[in-house]
């Protein structure tokens, strides 16, 4: 049985983890071709499953990934947030990603869970750093990491949906890494 379980809440919203019953909430987020500009456009239906398959697969192995981002003034579900293991220089990296439905955006939303997911990473993971991977392209999504004290600090193409695509890697050190070495 699917539980909706809190991976960490904010003073707007609430992030969960996704569960069967978000499918046609996600796919509000990712068969809108104008969100999906940085993966070269909507995903299939089949896509939006395996995408939240990926998820529940990730909390079993990983013990988190994209949650449901649930607004608590009305429960909507606005989008997804959370944090992924991801391949750089060769090594796994704990990743914050995010992806809002387009009504939701420049509401700030992106930026407040995004800085709840460093939190959680720092304070209960005890990550020495966590980046976010972002398509050249999407300057929004840029912007998020930059305000979540985030720099860039390498650039690397992935080959996704038979394309190549530049994406920039942004990372920020938990407070005191760099004098810890």
């Amino acid at each position: 049985m699917e539980e909706n379980i809190i991976f960490t809440e904010t003073e707007r919203l609430i992030l969960r983890n996704m569960v069967s019953k978000d499918y046609k909430d996600l796919c509000k987020i990712l068969q809108d071709d104008e969100v999906m500009y940085a993966y070269e456009g909507a995903f299939r239906d089949q896509e939006v499953q395996n995408w939240l398959d990926k998820q529940m697969t990730r909390y079993r192995e990983d013990g988190f990934g994209l949650c449901a981002v649930i607004r608590k003034e009305d429960g909507e579900m606005i989008g997804q947030c959370g944090l992924t293991m991801q391949e750089v220089w060769g090594k796994q990296v704990i990743e914050i990603g995010y992806l809002f439905r387009k009504e939701y955006w420049h509401q700030g939303y992106a930026i407040e869970a995004a800085r709840a997911c460093k939190e959680y990473a720092f304070g209960v993971l005890h990550a020495k750093e966590v980046f976010s991977i972002i398509r050249d392209n999407n300057i929004p999504s840029q912007n998020v990491a930059k305000r979540n004290g985030m720099k860039p600090v390498d650039m690397f193409v992935k080959h996704y949906r038979g394309v190549d695509m530049p994406h920039i890697v942004f990372s920020v050190k938990e407070a005191g890494a760099e004098s810890k070495g």
